[in-house]
């Protein structure tokens, strides 16, 4: 048993509500490696990082911070990275980053422990030295309660560049975690808090349950003494020459079976043979991308309740080849407008039938998704949806759109809730290349519309999203590992497809 899957089954077994808090350290921690990287990385790449600034951090790499007085040195380097930009701008910058750069180096097994602590309803604080532009965007993903950040003044919505209080580095941090817990009644003694950092040992004994999480020196050896839980946990990497080829096979096989489907459906004057063309070069694709798609529950439910539904959550470039590969045949779908402009895929799409949605003009919604319903209605076609609209940076499922439960009731058809796992670890959303790995996926049973109202179509669609998010939460814990995102050579032969 590993310390990932002792960690989850301590936290479904702890108490539920607000009085228990889940306490998650950001650098290091929730993410692999320190956003400040990617602020820096941006400031050279804009010629505003100058060679005094520079010295200054090579300094302090060289010497290390060991101490708040350390620390306030770190933070007074940083000055020009903030001193007269605007607020708003700050947090524009900072959201940029997340969701362009660090949002990929998130940990999904610390995603999983997040998805746990929320379904048992615990508080769920974000607590880290770094400043609140850095953590704002992590804070709002994981729909964090409190973020405890350190904080720089703003005069005028301008920011000064000096530290407002105190840095929430070493005591600093536990010190909020006491205040916090003070003013909101939070039980410390059965809270959780994850750190990697060697200065957050007072801010990790001020609970009852913390864990180490892929921990530097001093504290692996720390809470190797007091019996702490050590999480080791480490993003794979791949080979990037074999990811592309990877990659391009995949692709050649999918445009590979477009040609023969379109060339057929020509032959025969028959629209339908490009869809039905299309799930043998996805399966052959996936395969050659090393992609294995694993249904762990309700695989009958792919095929009992057609024509209905089919919704999916939506990380990943990968979703759409696996809905592919698990809906196979007679069914089309909805997609944003912006997709049919796609070179290549547009077009194919086009004509396997996909519905275009103009999000820009909700106006004509109803107008907009009449060949949906057309399609589930009168052909007996089922429709494959993402109800999220887009891809989120990280695997929160978003608000669901109304849309496809008005098509379901409308065409009186069930929906089909079918919940993927790893399609953004595998291929985050702005990658290009694909990483070998297995896609598990649970299909829940079917959602009958047939006494539906338009009236109460949003709390339909919220009850849904509450089962993935539950679906995620409750994930059979037999299927992860420490190290999460594995590739399928280290599958167990009687799991992969």
């Amino acid at each position: 048993m590993s310390a990932f899957t002792d960690r989850m089954r301590a936290i479904r077994s702890a108490p539920t509500g607000k009085k228990v808090a889940a306490l998650f350290d950001y650098d290091g921690t929730l993410i692999e490696g320190f956003s400040a990287a990617a602020i820096m990385r941006a400031r050279l790449r804009s010629l505003e990082f100058g060679f005094g600034e520079l010295a200054d951090f090579l300094l302090i790499g060289l010497r290390g911070v060991v101490s708040e007085q350390d620390y306030a040195e770190v933070l007074d380097a940083t000055r020009p990275t903030f001193a007269g930009k605007t607020y708003a701008e700050l947090i524009e910058f900072g959201e940029h980053l997340f969701k362009y750069e660090t949002a990929a180096k998130l940990r999904p097994q610390m995603w999983q422990i997040l998805r746990a602590h929320r379904e048992m309803g615990h508080t769920i604080v974000i607590a880290s030295s770094a400043t609140r532009f850095q953590i704002e965007p992590i804070a709002r993903e994981i729909e964090a309660d409190f973020a405890l950040a350190t904080d720089v003044e703003v005069v005028d919505g301008v920011v000064t560049g000096n530290i407002r209080g105190r840095p929430l580095w070493g005591p600093g941090k536990a010190a909020a975690v006491r205040t916090l817990a003070r003013e909101h009644g939070i039980d410390l003694a059965a809270s959780f808090a994850y750190s990697d950092g060697n200065e957050d040992i007072p801010y990790l004994e001020s609970v009852g349950n913390p864990a180490a999480v892929s921990p530097r020196r001093i504290l692996r050896a720390e809470a190797e003494t007091r019996g702490w839980p050590i999480i080791d946990l480490k993003n794979p990497t791949y080979n990037r020459l074999g990811m592309l080829a990877r990659t391009g096979a995949f692709y050649s096989s999918f445009l590979a079976s477009a040609a023969v489907g379109v060339t057929t459906g020509l032959v025969r004057r028959d629209p339908s043979a490009l869809v039905e063309a299309l799930p043998t070069g996805t399966d052959v694709g996936l395969s050659l991308a090393g992609i294995h798609v694993q249904v762990l529950e309700g695989g009958e439910y792919l095929t009992s309740a057609r024509p209905c539904v089919f919704l999916f959550n939506h990380q990943s470039k990968l979703d759409l080849p696996v809905m592919i590969n698990l809906v196979r045949s007679e069914a089309t779908g909805v997609a944003k407008k912006e997709v049919q402009r796609v070179p290549v895929v547009g077009p194919i799409l086009q004509q396997a039938g996909l519905v275009f949605i103009d999000r820009a003009d909700p106006g004509r919604a109803i107008e907009q998704l009449a060949p949906a319903v057309r399609a589930l209605r009168d052909d007996g076609m089922s429709l494959v949806v993402a109800p999220e609209g887009t891809r989120s940076p990280t695997p929160r499922v978003g608000r669901f759109k109304k849309g496809p439960f008005h098509i379901a009731m409308q065409a009186g058809v069930p929906i089909v809730p079918v919940v993927l796992r790893n399609t953004g670890e595998l291929m985050w959303r702005g990658a290009q290349l694909i990483r070998p790995g297995t896609v598990e996926v649970m299909v829940l049973p079917p959602v009958d519309t047939s006494d539906w109202s338009p009236e109460e179509i949003g709390d339909r669609a919220d009850e849904v999203r509450q089962m993935y998010v539950s679906a995620l939460a409750d994930w059979p814990l037999d299927f992860f590992a420490d190290d999460d995102a594995r590739p399928p050579a280290e599958v167990p032969e009687e799991r992969q497809l």
